[in-house]
């Protein structure tokens, strides 16, 4: 299970959580960021260190925030 960067994160790009991703799976995607399914461990770094608190664990993406879960991966899918 990966976590998933949510709207919030759109224009803020403070790069905190790419930063504190120790495997790298946190990318700049333009606008905002995205965490690649692939790569991420699941370790939680970067949830805490999100200034605008747009970092959820997939299984506890807000409804109205779920369409983000398949933008991260069809971001990287794409890649």
């Amino acid at each position: 299970m990966a976590f998933v960067i949510t709207s919030p994160c759109i224009g803020e790009k403070a790069a905190d959580c790419v930063e504190a991703c120790p495997v790298d799976a946190i990318h700049d995607a333009g606008e905002t960021y995205l965490i690649d399914p692939d790569v991420c461990i699941d370790c939680g770094a970067c949830e805490p260190v999100c200034p605008v608190s747009a970092i959820f664990q997939e299984d506890s993406v807000p409804d109205e925030e779920q369409p983000w879960i398949a933008i991260n991966r069809d971001f990287f899918r794409n890649r």
